[in-house]
């Protein structure tokens, strides 16, 4: 008899959190997800991607307690086998990711109640972990290869931020459900106090600024047409910074060096979640500006819109299809795949700011990211996980 996993409640349990990205200061979903479970009262296990910077020994494996979060600890370890081998030969690098996974589990040291997967890149397929945990499945980006697909083989339900990447996963015959970023509380803590303008203008953009989809050209073009406005950046501009994906190309580096190079340009690289919350409460408006084309969540969504909304201040962004309909929450360019309108739509809202940011403006978008704190979200996938 085949034995399938029901869903337990999302308290007091063991759950494991497989990760493309690294635990670090730079939080996005997966770490935020962990967050919320440990405060719960779950142990939380974060695994981080094998370790391909050469940092630990060949096949050590480290288990560290958060210094955020009691209950929850992160996973570094690294492969006893060249990671390599998923390029050239991926039925045996998961073959031997098999002897990783059951290491990893032995050193853990307790059964794994929820095996919670934000892995589209397909490290840890779910058929490794044991039947009697129950397996969820939550890519937040879109998936492009076929390989992104299978990684959804195993699941017992699939989670995304977007119905287009569900729609993706339509051949798995499991339950699917749509849930929205979330945001954390940090990012809600201030009370709505009235409107004034900073002078320059202060204009916010947060991320990884070594990411090859940032749109650079119309961005760089947005900064100088707009000399009289301070850009502030958080987010990781060396490498040494990045707990999240990076380009050291050359062009990266030459964008890098542009913006440094801006007067009215600050980089203040990347900061935790919670030093993130409190800086950008003092921005007057928001800017995001990717390329769709070459953009890894295809302009469907982004979790930083839901931090954005949370100071209720004004975002001005390339073309984000979750939000198509919502011009009181963000606004942004018709077009899907060229940003060629952003520099003049800027430049019309920034010119009408104090219209943009009004009190009922700032109301709204901040009581929509209050219906999509990190609680709430979990409360929405326990309940219809349960149905």
């Amino acid at each position: 008899m085949i034995f399938t996993a029901s869903m337990p409640d999302l308290r007091n349990k063991t759950i494991l959190i497989l990760s493309p990205q690294a635990w670090g200061k730079m939080f996005i979903s997966k770490h935020h997800y962990s967050l919320e479970l440990a405060k719960r009262g779950n142990t939380v296990y974060f695994l981080n991607p094998p370790d391909q910077r050469m940092k630990n020994k060949v096949g050590s494996i480290e288990i560290k307690p958060s210094d955020v979060q009691s209950r929850l600890y992160h996973i570094e370890h690294r492969l006893f086998f060249p990671y390599i081998l998923k390029f050239k030969t991926l039925f045996f690098f998961h073959w031997l990711m098999g002897f990783q996974v059951k290491r990893i589990l032995t050193r853990i040291g307790q059964p794994i109640d929820i095996v919670w997967s934000f892995d589209i890149g397909n490290l840890y397929p779910l058929d490794l972990f044991s039947p009697k945990s129950y397996k969820i499945f939550h890519p937040v980006d879109e998936p492009q290869s076929p390989h992104s697909i299978k990684a959804a083989q195993g699941a017992n339900v699939i989670l995304s931020v977007t119905p287009e990447i569900l729609e993706k996963y339509h051949l798995f015959n499991v339950p699917k459900f749509s849930i929205n970023h979330g945001v954390t509380e940090d990012f809600l803590e201030l009370q709505q106090v009235d409107y004034n303008p900073n002078l320059p203008l202060r204009i916010g953009i947060s991320g990884n600024l070594l990411r090859v989809d940032i749109d650079r050209e119309t961005l760089l073009h947005i900064i100088d047409e707009n000399g009289d406005c301070k850009f502030e950046f958080w987010g990781s501009y060396e490498a040494s910074q990045s707990n999240v994906s990076i380009s050291d190309e050359h062009e990266t580096i030459q964008f890098i060096g542009q913006l440094r190079n801006r007067r009215n340009c600050i980089l203040h690289g990347a900061v935790s979640y919670v030093q993130l919350a409190k800086a950008i409460q003092q921005m007057d408006a928001f800017l995001i500006c990717y390329d769709v084309k070459k953009d890894h969540s295809k302009g469907t969504n982004y979790h930083k819109v839901m931090e954005y909304l949370a100071t209720g201040k004004l975002i001005v962004s390339n073309n984000i299809s979750t939000y198509r309909d919502r011009p009181d929450l963000v606004q942004m360019v018709l077009e899907r795949e060229n940003n060629r309108k952003l520099p003049t739509l800027f430049k019309q809202v920034i010119n009408a700011i104090q219209k943009y940011n009004s009190s009922d403006r700032i109301a709204k978008r901040k009581s929509f990211a209050l219906e999509n704190t990190y609680e709430r979200q979990v409360d929405r996938i326990e309940k219809l996980i349960d149905m």
